[in-house]
């Protein structure tokens, strides 16, 4: 990784963070290490353009700010909704690492104006691409948990996602396994779930079924349940864990 001296030999165009960034402003933290907030601000579409470029994309921050926001919010729920069964939880932490939650987080920071990409991703309105917006937030966690520790990248996470796991009980409220699975589907351009019974054993009242559900053909997930509908939303939680690793 380039250290802030060299960061001279970086070619004209790529924003260069040096002296305190309006998003440190903003976030109430200052990284020691700045180059790190300039690799977290950086889209891997510049590097494209600028093979000669003395930089790194934010891909690998990215990476380990996705671990450390799931560790953050996992934590939270954990402790703060003691009454959540396994399901509840990994709902709630699916529907808060997504993409578009992630991106209305990255908005209020403003981070799509901080980022540095190619003139052809910008062009194409990659500042305005919720998965280029949702990449940097989590990227900007990784960095900082990267110059500070787990306790500062806590600490960030739980301030600017307040609003999002403070009202995430009304959102489960309305939403199932199965809704939430559907749309990430959906999302991604894959087919819609499909759902299938492969066995029910027992007899009432301690019948268990079998769900498991596919999409395009594959095994996702597969759950129990005393009901054949708690089944499939158990089937559609193991789905959701599944793409979540």
């Amino acid at each position: 990784m380039p250290t802030v001296e060299s960061l001279s030999a970086i070619p004209p165009g790529r924003t260069v963070v040096a002296k305190k960034h309006p998003l440190e402003q903003a976030l109430g933290v200052k990284f020691k290490d700045k180059e790190l907030l300039n690799v977290a601000l950086t889209h891997g579409s510049y590097l494209n353009e600028n093979p000669g470029a003395d930089a790194e994309d934010n891909e690998r921050l990215e990476f380990l700010g996705d671990a450390v926001l799931g560790m953050v919010i996992g934590d939270e729920f954990f402790n703060r909704y003691p009454a959540w069964t396994e399901g509840h939880l990994t709902q709630a932490r699916s529907l808060l690492v997504r993409d578009d939650t992630l991106a209305i987080v990255a908005d209020r920071l403003e981070m799509g104006r901080h980022l540095t990409m190619g003139k052809g991703e910008e062009a194409g309105g990659g500042r305005s691409r919720a998965s280029n917006r949702a990449g940097a937030f989590e990227a900007l966690v990784g960095a900082l948990f990267l110059d500070q520790g787990f306790e500062t990248a806590q600490k960030l996470v739980l301030k600017v996602m307040g609003h999002e796991l403070s009202t995430i009980g009304s959102r489960l409220a309305v939403k199932n396994p199965k809704s939430v699975l559907q749309e990430a589907m959906q999302k991604g351009g894959k087919s819609t779930p499909t759902y299938s019974i492969v066995s029910v054993t027992g007899k009432d009242p301690n019948r268990e079924w079998t769900a498991e559900v596919y999409v395009d053909g594959k095994v996702m997930g597969r759950g129990k349940g005393p009901k054949k509908a708690i089944a499939e939303q158990a089937a559609a939680t193991e789905a959701l864990k599944s793409l979540e690793q």
